[in-house]
Formats: C-alpha cells, sequence, structure tokens
C-alpha cells in the first residue's frame, strides 16, 4: 500500500516551501492536493552568493525552520518526507555542516539536487504532462539562485540545462558574465532547434505575475503583455511595487529579475508566449515520492525530537 500523508520541502534560494499532500491517487490532469502549505522567505542566498556562505543568523533562522516543519509534519500525520536543497546550499562552503546540525537536532534528512535533478524530478513525476499538448516547448524554472530549461519534443524530455543564473544571485551582482553568455548562446541554439511553440514556467515569482494579470491556471500570457508589466514594475521604487501591485517585500525586490529572465528565454527562442501552471519543485518531489513509493524506507518522518 501506497504511503498517502506526504511532505515536501524545497530549500531554495530565495525562500523554504513546504508542502503537506494527503495523497489518494495522482493522475497528469489532476494538480497535488495542498493540505498544507508554507513558504519561509529566509533567502539564504544572499549570504551565500556575496559571501560563500550561510550566516551564522540565517544558519539559526534555518534550523529554527526545520524544528517547525519536524512539528508540522508529526502533527498532520506525515508518512514521508523528502527535503531537497538547491543553489545556495549547493554553493555554501558550510552547507554540509548545516544539514548536518539539523539532522542532529530534528532527525530530518537534506538531499542537495542539481539543478538537472530539479528539472527531472518535475518531468519525471509527470508534473508537466498536461501542458505539453504541443508539438515543442521549454520548460523553464527560474529560482533565487539558478534556472532550469528543459527542452521538449512531443512531450518527451531532449535535453536539460541548469544555468547558475537566479533573481537573488542578480541582486547581489554575482552572475558571472560567461554564464549569461552561456544562457544566451543555448537559448537562441534550443530556438533554432525546437522551434518551441510556448514556454512552460514555473517558479514563485511568474506565479505571481499569472495573478497580477489575471490569468486562469495554464492560460497563456503573451510577450506584449509580460513586458508591458516588467516595464512598469522597473520604473517604479520598491515601495512603489509595494503600493500599486501589493507586494510584499521579499517579492518586490525578486519579481524584476525573474521577468527579465523569462523575457530574455521568449526573445531568445523566439517563443510567443507562456504558459504557467503554478506547480513547482514541490509539487514534483510529492508526485515522484508516490510513483516511487518502495524506495522511500529511509524517508519516513521522524520520532519527537
Amino acid at each position: 500500500m501506497k504511503p498517502s500523508m506526504l511532505a515536501a520541502i524545497d530549500v531554495g534560494s530565495n525562500a523554504i516551501r513546504f508542502l503537506i499532500s494527503n495523497v489518494e491517487e495522482l493522475s497528469p490532469d489532476k494538480p497535488v492536493k495542498k493540505n498544507a502549505y508554507l513558504r519561509i522567505p529566509i533567502r539564504l542566498g544572499t549570504d551565500v552568493f556575496l559571501y560563500g556562505a550561510i550566516s551564522e543568523q540565517k544558519q539559526a533562522a534555518f534550523v529554527d525552520a526545520m524544528i517547525g516543519v519536524a512539528h508540522i509534519m508529526r502533527a498532520y500525520g506525515v508518512d514521508h518526507y523528502r527535503i531537497c536543497a538547491t543553489s545556495a546550499m549547493r554553493d555554501a562552503a558550510n552547507g554540509q555542516d548545516i544539514m548536518n546540525l539539523v539532522r542532529e537536532k530534528t532527525g530530518l534528512r537534506i538531499d542537495i539536487i542539481s539543478g538537472l535533478e530539479e528539472a527531472q524530478i518535475l518531468f519525471n513525476a509527470n508534473a508537466l504532462t498536461r501542458y505539453t499538448d504541443v508539438d515543442s516547448a521549454l520548460y523553464v524554472d527560474v529560482g533565487g539562485g539558478s534556472t532550469e530549461v528543459v527542452a521538449l519534443r512531443d512531450g518527451k524530455l531532449q535535453e536539460a540545462f541548469s544555468f547558475q543564473l537566479g533573481t537573488v544571485r542578480i541582486l547581489a551582482n554575482a552572475v558571472n558574465p560567461a554564464e549569461r553568455e552561456r544562457f544566451a548562446t543555448e537559448m537562441r541554439r534550443l530556438g533554432e532547434t525546437y522551434a518551441p511553440e510556448c514556454v512552460i514556467a514555473s517558479g514563485g515569482n511568474i506565479n505571481k505575475v499569472s495573478k497580477l494579470l489575471e490569468k486562469r491556471d495554464g492560460k497563456p500570457v503573451g510577450a506584449p503583455e509580460l513586458r508591458a508589466l516588467y516595464k512598469d514594475l522597473l520604473a517604479l521604487p520598491l515601495e512603489g511595487r509595494m503600493e500599486k501591485y501589493g507586494l510584499n517585500a521579499y517579492r518586490a525586490d525578486v519579481i524584476v529579475p525573474a521577468l527579465d529572465i523569462f523575457l530574455g528565454v521568449v526573445d531568445m527562442s523566439g517563443a510567443k508566449q507562456l504558459v504557467i501552471p503554478k506547480i513547482g519543485l514541490v509539487d514534483g518531489i510529492i508526485r515522484h515520492m508516490w510513483l516511487n513509493a518502495d524506495s522511500l524506507e529511509d524517508r519516513a518522518c521522524p520520532g519527537a525530537i
């Protein structure tokens, strides 16, 4: 019998995302049920991209967050969990020490995954199937530390990339110019090779864009309206973005570089529009766990602290 109460935690560069889902069945057209969802804006990437390590202050906040996560999982009766750390924890000199500390304090195991693994989790778990009925598309996830791009043709993965190009990394002026050039070169090549009909876009910022543009789940967003919003946000000071668009402080700064990246993909690949399914890594982790239940023996929720 497959476990039903599952928890997924995405330890990202900008925030930690925590999802609990009671899964009875899954299909490509059925979204993951959200029994509980929490976003914790610790922004680990700021320390890492500027100084190469996570500061003591943010380290303490992260450990506190993981202790809270452990308590919440037990309160919900979670059967199995998986915690995936991405760009910031990968790059942090003290990342392994912090993960060891979390294991000591909570019993929780954290996996550092590559950008390509991140893309594979979403694709292999069929989280994108309902959005890949076009002949060719690019799946693009923009995070705080990196951007993942998957080329799809006839619903099948053709190529996958991870670029050290993310919103928090951009704000910290920590993007290598050579990486920007690699990104541009590959986007143009993917456009020439696959002629994508659309970009399937994911990430917290593009989900917020979808809400600002009052788009329903999966309804296309044209490049002109995306560019108009970008120009308006870019012209406003941080406080102006918060006031006009009702943005939180942790969203008002990163949404502009996120839009810049997405528009770059559209312009360089030749795709005319974006589809925003409002899925993310936590959704993919839940699906991946449920579809691979036989490998979950070491992911049981730990006992009381």
